[in-house]
């Protein structure tokens, strides 16, 4: 399959998870905790059962996350798939909106092609030829990120993660108008089409499937998102974590 392929494919179980994640929270559902804590619910596991599966006739390893923590990992090689189903899970239990499906396809340790699809609108792209968004089931529309305005930058700061510490240090060394809590990958969309400036995610761990769609994205939107020694953000890492990054739709001259 060539890339515009795999990502209709991709589009389209993203949309599908979503679906089944709207299901759920119709329905009702119970929030269980993970081994570290972190919260998990029938949303998850069963919109990353209809990614996986559906992920399966590209005959390419899909890593995500709930089967991987529970340690169900296939050997990854140099392409293969990334998958968060349902990132900002803690969005979701509290009624939020700022929550979405994520899956990345990684090629040689970087992310090539990126799905965002979260309530209400998708975010997608391949990198080096362009992204698109869709609000609800309105028309595509190409997005494009911005540079800074001269005001200063609009941040996008992790709802429940970010250290106190470094995020205000980040701020103070910059010319900052705003900043914004949200949650969850659906950040990158927004850095994407033009709706903010930069996320920095400077402490703590994160997984590669908490990143992957949305530097896709990102960088098919002309952004970028830069690891701690400020070379860009790569995949297929030792235990697939993160450790600090900053996303810039523009970086600053």
């Amino acid at each position: 399959m060539d890339p515009s392929a795999l990502l209709d494919l991709a589009v389209r179980l993203g949309r599908e998870a979503r679906e089944a994640i709207l299901a759920v929270r119709r329905a009702g559902f119970v929030v269980e905790r993970k081994g570290d804590a972190s919260p998990v619910t029938a949303a998850d596991r069963l919109a990353e059962g209809i990614i996986t599966e559906g992920l399966r006739v590209t005959g390419l390893p899909v890593i995500a996350e709930e089967a991987a923590e529970a340690g169900a990992l296939p050997e990854a090689g140099s392409r293969f798939w990334l998958v968060d189903p349902l990132d900002g899970t803690k969005e979701f239990a509290a009624g939020l909106d700022e929550w979405c499906a994520c899956i990345a396809l990684v090629e040689g340790g970087r992310a090539t092609l990126g799905v965002l699809a979260g309530p209400g609108r998708l975010y997608a792209g391949i990198v080096g030829e362009g992204a698109w968004a869709e609000d609800g089931d309105g028309p595509r529309r190409a997005i494009r990120s911005r540079v800074p305005p001269a005001e200063g930058l609009t941040v996008l700061a992790s709802r429940s993660h970010h250290s106190e510490t470094r995020h205000a240090e980040f701020v103070a060394a910059h010319r900052v108008a705003r900043v914004v809590p949200m949650g969850s990958a659906l950040k990158y969309g927004v850095l994407a089409e033009g709706g903010a400036d930069v996320v920095p995610r400077l402490g703590g761990r994160t997984m590669e499937w908490d990143t992957a769609a949305g530097q896709a994205v990102l960088e098919a939107a002309g952004g970028v998102m830069l690891d701690a020694a400020g070379g860009a953000l790569r995949y297929g890492k030792p235990g697939f974590q993160n450790r600090g990054y900053i996303a810039w739709g523009q970086p600053p001259a």
